[in-house]
């Protein structure tokens, strides 16, 4: 889609490099920063697992590893600092990433299947720049020149190839702002999640692991099954609070336009389910899930993979539903928690494929507090995964609307002056 706006001016991106040596760059080769040079600290290395096709993850700091600094050194021309573009050269190719102001770290080493740019800052604005390119009609330029069949591939030449429509400096700096404006917000609201989800899963071990609840003093310890429990408390099993529920439906009857959540959706570490796909061609049977059902990724159980459903809707197979009977939030805390993660690790069969044992999930070991303890853990936890799954349907809508203006901005479809943002995002 060409650009609407007369005034914009067709280059590829090898004229936008920074006028130094190595504004372009591939990483190391791969025996270069293989997994023997990894350490526990030093320069991080950016790979697939850090870059994204999702916009507002420009890059992700989470699950970095490391080598040190005297190795790194000698790739200097793979470094990249704030400002600069990351691309996928190999694999998911298509994915995009900036180095900011917000990431952790002042600077990375790329890796052998990733690509570096440094952009002119007196003719192009990164920012723009990183939102021009994770536009659909770009990865999809990207996707179709892609070499190789089992694994993709896009080469520096192509990349130096790409061309693009840039407006005026100033339009580029006003485009990235309403852009980020977005961004921001859904960052925003990620981290509240974040502080969410800490807080429940804190409270749950100080009132259940470490019997520190309201009133607490005084109680005497009693011996269990599970060790020293307050008097009055009981052990119980984790199908006091749950049960199972088994109700699948074939590709057919899954009704169109329907959620349907795949294990890929399932966060790992995260009780917020914050995407899903709807319903078209699904392609295989589906379990039945309610809103407020817990939706446990049974395959790997090791990637801890434990939300709550903010809505009803049809899931892997391969998740195991479990429909809370009483004390929701409790149900949830334990199914998330490290310890029952780890139990379904331990009862897990298979070997390339481990999938978590239902039946002995549901016989895992819980203490069973008094009603009175038990309705107040519900009252103090309920507002705040109510607020946790209101911020995660609050992101959705600002991605959708990022979305729809994204394409239409870089292209120069949308003048941006025609926008009236005021008040609009606050």
């Amino acid at each position: 889609m060409e650009s609407l706006v007369t005034s914009w001016r067709t280059v590829t991106l090898g004229e936008l490099g920074a006028d130094q040596k190595h504004s372009f760059s591939t990483g190391p080769f791969g025996s270069s920063i293989s997994k023997k040079f990894f350490r526990e600290s030093g320069v991080p290395v950016i790979r697939g697992s850090n870059l994204s096709q999702a916009v507002d993850v420009r890059l992700n700091d989470e699950g970095l590893v490391f080598v040190e600094q005297e190795h790194a050194s000698k790739f200097k021309r793979s470094m990249v600092q704030e400002g600069d573009l990351i691309f996928t050269c190999w694999g998911t190719v298509g994915q995009v990433g900036l180095v900011s102001a917000s990431n952790k770290f002042d600077s990375y080493l790329i890796s052998n299947k990733q690509m570096k740019m440094t952009p002119c800052g007196e003719t192009v604005n990164p920012r723009f720049l990183y939102y021009l390119l994770s536009s659909p009609r770009m990865i999809h330029e990207v996707a179709s020149q892609a070499i190789g069949t089992s694994v993709p591939g896009f080469n520096l030449g192509q990349l130096k190839d790409l061309v693009v429509h840039l407006p005026e400096l100033d339009t580029q700096e006003t485009i990235a702002e309403v852009l980020q404006s977005f961004d921001d917000l859904i960052e925003n609201n990620r981290r509240r999640i974040e502080v969410l989800e800490e807080m429940a899963r804190l409270l749950y071990r100080e009132w259940f692991v470490h019997f520190r609840f309201p009133g607490h003093e005084g109680v005497e310890m009693v011996d269990s099954g599970l060790g020293p429990i307050p008097q009055g408390w009981t052990v119980g099993e984790f199908a006091s609070l749950v049960s199972e529920s088994k109700e699948t439906v074939s590709e057919d009857d899954v009704p169109f336009g329907s959620p349907v959540v795949g294990l890929e959706h399932l966060p790992r570490r995260s009780t917020t389910l914050k995407t899903w796909d709807l319903a078209n061609d699904v392609g295989s049977r589906r379990k039945v899930f309610e809103k407020g059902d817990i939706l446990f990724g049974k395959i790997r159980p090791y990637f801890h993979k434990v939300v709550d459903a903010p809505i009803g809707g049809y899931s892997s197979t391969d998740a195991i539903v479990f429909r809370p009977a009483t004390a929701a939030q409790r149900a949830l805390c334990v199914a998330a928690s490290d310890e029952f993660v780890a139990a379904a690790v331990a009862t897990s069969n298979g070997t390339k494929m481990p999938r978590a044992n239902t039946e002995l999930l549901l016989r895992y070991p819980i203490p069973v507090p008094d009603d009175a303890i038990s309705d107040q853990f519900e009252t103090q936890l309920a507002p705040m995964s109510n607020l946790r799954r209101n911020l995660a349907e609050q992101n959705r809508v600002l991605r959708e609307a990022r979305d729809l203006l994204l394409p239409r901005l870089v292209s120069g479809e949308l003048d941006v002056s025609d926008l009236d943002l005021d008040g609009a995002l606050a």
